[in-house]
């Protein structure tokens, strides 16, 4: 199996956990902002440590900082406050639903940026994990949603698939890790003014694994992969996110798994074999350096 693809699996499956750290989080009376505050603060603490100590690097870096300002604005503020003001205004369901309209936007955005082929196979996975993802989420009642969480749901969406590309863009000329310590640096910038600095103690575990596994380890393992796999590609196969997020919920707080929901998890790892068997890279891409 290709590396490439490999490290998106991973990656979704690191952000499947991420609904799992926040149900235990939130019995604590921590409200959303100040949780990803936290989020990012531990993220930054452990890959500053990661960085300085592994790989004897400095994690900071003067250059391109207007980039990573609106990589940290788009990629972790926008996409956070857009995510958690439509779970406000309607419902988890109907966010997560809109969160992975992300394919259809990496895939314009891999055409257009990139030059990405718009190849059938590509196409008929992106359908098939579209139909899987409207099935997965369950029971959205379309009918009760207001036009605003329509616009703010979509708006999360495309903020998921430029962070996608900006990644594309950042790992070109540098290291994973150095873009998304300065990424996430931003990030905590733009989200202080609207959090709290303190948290309950009980809090502070969960808080930790939230830091490390779907943000630190998840997002170094995405952007190690982009730089062997299309955006495109790599999009369609980290919706298997719901489909980890759908299992830990079961094994852990016994939801129940209903038979539609576990034919939409069948579409999307389906969409994501598809993708995988017929993975080969467009020559228009280039070869970039392997991080050893």
């Amino acid at each position: 199996m290709k590396r490439g693809y490999l490290s998106v699996f991973l990656a979704a499956s690191m952000w499947g956990t991420l609904g799992i750290f926040a149900t235990y989080i939130y019995r604590y009376g921590v409200d959303s902002f100040t949780m990803v505050f936290f989020r990012v603060l531990f993220a930054l603490i452990i890959l500053g440590t990661y960085i300085s100590v592994f790989l004897r690097e400095n994690p900071f870096t003067s250059e391109r900082l207007w980039f990573y300002a609106i990589y940290g604005f788009v990629g972790v503020f926008m996409f956070y406050t857009l995510y958690f003001y439509t779970v406000k205004i309607s419902s988890v369901g109907f966010a997560v639903l809109l969160v992975y309209t992300a394919p259809a936007f990496s895939v314009l955005f891999g055409r257009a940026v990139f030059g990405e082929p718009l190849s059938s196979e590509k196409m008929i996975a992106l359908i098939m994990v579209l139909v899987g993802i409207v099935l997965v989420a369950g029971n959205v009642n379309l009918a009760s949603v207001n036009a605003l969480a329509l616009v703010t749901g979509i708006g999360t969406g495309l903020t998921y698939a430029v962070y996608g590309v900006l990644a594309k863009f950042g790992v070109r000329n540098e290291k994973p890790e150095r873009v998304l310590f300065m990424t996430l640096f931003f990030g905590l910038l733009f989200l202080a003014p609207f959090s709290k600095f303190s948290v309950p103690r009980g809090a502070l575990p969960y808080l930790l694994g939230l830091a490390f596994f779907p943000t630190f380890l998840g997002y170094v393992l995405y952007n190690y992969a982009l730089r062997e796999v299309e955006v495109s590609r790599a999009s369609i196969i980290a919706t298997v996110e719901p489909v980890v997020a759908i299992v830990l919920a079961y094994v852990l707080f016994q939801e129940t798994l209903s038979y539609v929901q576990l034919g939409g998890a069948v579409l999307i790892v389906g969409g994501s074999v598809l993708v995988h068997l017929t993975g080969k890279e467009s020559p228009e891409e280039g070869v970039i350096e392997e991080v050893h």
